[in-house]
């Protein structure tokens, strides 16, 4: 081989740690480069002199080996180590980080796709998700009902700021303990009041009828019984409700159909009327029982009032709980007056209100009381009153129905589960319907009373997307600040069979090459692939430690191949000198 063979053998070593010092170094700036996957020089032996190539045992000799003499080294390949990087969570919700196996899929500037584990995405101007570079994060979209469309690539939108639509309420969701531990309800609240009189034939006082004019009455004196030359109600008076009480409970005082004005053909039937729709008694028979619920007047001019079952369906109408103001707006005092209890409301009942909302995203108030109305052999049966003050009509009664329950306390029979809220010439869909689901009560003797509420209503009012997650699976979850949450899209993720064969391109991103196979798209936890973590971001998995350490072998190595060379220099040298 000569000494001049030995010389390129040690530029062989020279060159071979060479590309492990470059690949060390590589490796060590990139330490801080996200998602950066290290790469390891593999080096090879190169060709070697063969002077013989052995022979076998014979009888009486031995067999010898090869005789070979090598040639150096050389650069096998350089292998790129994908095994995951810690995770650092970010707190940003454009951050990604794979955790497994897998590729984001960005598309490229000529419409063709490149692939990274780079997760640091932001958005554009556009709202669309996109790389440090510009390039569009490409996933599954959404249908007009948030739902995904698989299969087809897009580019991610999540347009943050952006206005949602309203949904009308459609089901509603109770869920609580009806607790059957107390009487059942045989009667409901009677009021009556004082006589209301009228000047009759002669100037005789005459109890009023339903037909009374209002601007007819005139007030009685307490102690003899007659009537007085003072009328009670002129036209322009607005009787108001500010102190009645049902369950205890005051009416709104913003509530619609609370008040009452007096016109000069207003009669006692709408007097009347106007009471038991602002207080809100259902008069459905099937509510009667042995009452009469609803307000009339006596033949002795009256008024009589009759509630419904049940103690949270109690009417309290004490002495200046009704008030009459004149057009000026001056109370009138001489028509303050108010009802005598005759019969207490009896009953286990239990009273909850909860909002749904109309198409346009209006809240609707509802309000649902409900009473023991029987406890049989193996069952139990409530029924609920509804209402809501929002109705546009005027009686704000929207529905009754009954509950059954069995033996065990569980939910056995509904009869009337679907509500209709009147909304007429308010801009939305009329009526607000929605359907009641009682599967989550049940009706269980406990210590405590009944409790019931409404835990789950499907509409909302119109809501500004302000934030955004992304789950495991590279779902985009929009939240919206009147609390909804709706799906943007998915992320989508891609493998490779060899990741290994990919081409290395700048700006962390990688392309298909001869021997990585053809990109699989799919979804992250999906044919193998990793999941993905939000608001987080994969770090280098470049080991600094065995880095270093390589470049000093590699040092030692190039060290000793230049010595190689110094070697065989001395000595090509003593030969000249000899010669000369």
């Amino acid at each position: 081989m000569g000494l001049t063979g030995a010389m390129y053998t040690g530029l062989t070593g020279l060159n071979t740690n060479q590309f492990r010092i470059d690949t060390a170094g590589d490796n060590i700036a990139n330490i801080n480069t996200t998602a950066f996957k290290s790469n390891r020089a593999n080096f090879q032996n190169l060709m070697s002199i063969t002077m013989s190539e052995g022979s076998g045992p014979g009888a009486v000799l031995g067999g010898s080996n090869p005789l070979q003499i090598g040639m150096g080294s050389m650069l096998g390949s350089v292998q790129k180590n994908f095994t995951n990087g810690s995770i650092e969570p970010t707190g940003i919700p454009t951050d990604m980080a794979i955790q497994g196996d897998g590729f984001f899929v960005l598309k490229s500037s000529n419409a063709g796709y490149v692939y990274t584990r780079d997760g640091t995405f932001h958005l554009d101007a556009n709202h669309m998700l996109v790389n440090g570079n510009g390039l569009r994060v490409q996933g599954y979209g959404v249908d007009s009902g948030h739902t995904i469309i698989p299969g087809v690539l897009t580019d991610l939108n999540i347009p943050l700021g952006q206005i949602s639509e309203a949904k009308a309420t459609t089901n509603v969701e109770m869920t609580g303990l009806l607790n059957p531990n107390g009487a059942a309800a045989t009667q409901g609240t009677i009021l009556s009041s004082a006589p209301f009189k009228f000047e009759g034939a002669g100037g005789v006082a005459t109890a009023a009828t339903g037909s009374t004019k209002l601007i007819d009455l005139r007030q009685v004196d307490s102690k003899t019984g007659d009537i007085t030359g003072v009328s009670m109600f002129n036209v322009g008076d607005v009787i108001s409700l500010p102190h009645v009480k049902i369950g205890g409970r005051d009416i709104p005082d913003n509530a619609p159909n609370t008040t009452f004005t007096v016109t000069d053909s207003s009669t006692m039937d709408d007097y009347m009327l106007f009471l038991q729709n602002a207080i809100g008694i259902n008069t459905d028979p099937a509510v009667a029982g042995t009452g009469n619920p609803g307000v009339r007047i006596s033949a002795d001019g009256e008024i009589i009032i009759e509630g419904n079952k049940g103690t949270q369906n109690a009417i309290d109408i004490g002495p200046t709980a009704i008030t009459t103001t004149d057009a000026s707006g001056t109370q009138k005092n001489n028509t303050t007056f108010g009802f005598e209890s005759q019969q207490v409301a009896d009953g286990q009942s239990a009273h909850t209100s909860f909002i749904v909302y109309d198409s346009l995203g209006t809240p609707v108030q509802v309000e649902m009381t409900f009473v023991l109305e029987s406890k049989g052999t193996g069952s139990t049966t409530w029924r609920y009153y509804a209402q809501s003050r929002d109705s546009t009509d005027a009686n704000p009664v929207v529905g009754t129905g009954v509950i059954t329950f069995d033996s065990d306390g569980q939910l056995q029979n509904v009869n009337n589960n679907m509500l209709n809220i009147p909304r007429i010439n308010q801009g939305a869909v009329a009526p607000v319907q929605f359907t009641m689901d009682f599967s989550k009560v049940n009706s269980l003797t406990t210590t405590i009373g009944p409790d019931i509420s409404m835990s789950i209503q499907d509409g909302h009012p119109t809501g500004k997307l302000y934030s955004f997650s992304v789950g495991e699976d590279g779902t985009i979850m929009g939240i919206y600040d009147n609390g909804e949450t709706k799906t943007l899209g998915q992320v989508a993720m891609a493998k490779f069979a060899n990741s290994e064969g990919l081409v290395v391109q700048a700006g962390n991103l990688y392309v298909p090459g001869p021997n990585s196979g053809p990109a699989v798209i799919t979804t992250p936890g999906a044919l193998g692939t990793g999941k993905l973590i939000g608001g987080a971001l994969e770090l280098s998995n470049v080991d600094l430690t065995r880095e270093l350490i390589s470049l000093i072998t590699a040092s030692t190595g190039f060290s000793a191949a230049g010595r190689v060379i110094t070697t065989a220099n001395d000595l090509l040298n003593q030969l000249m000198t000899i010669a000369r």
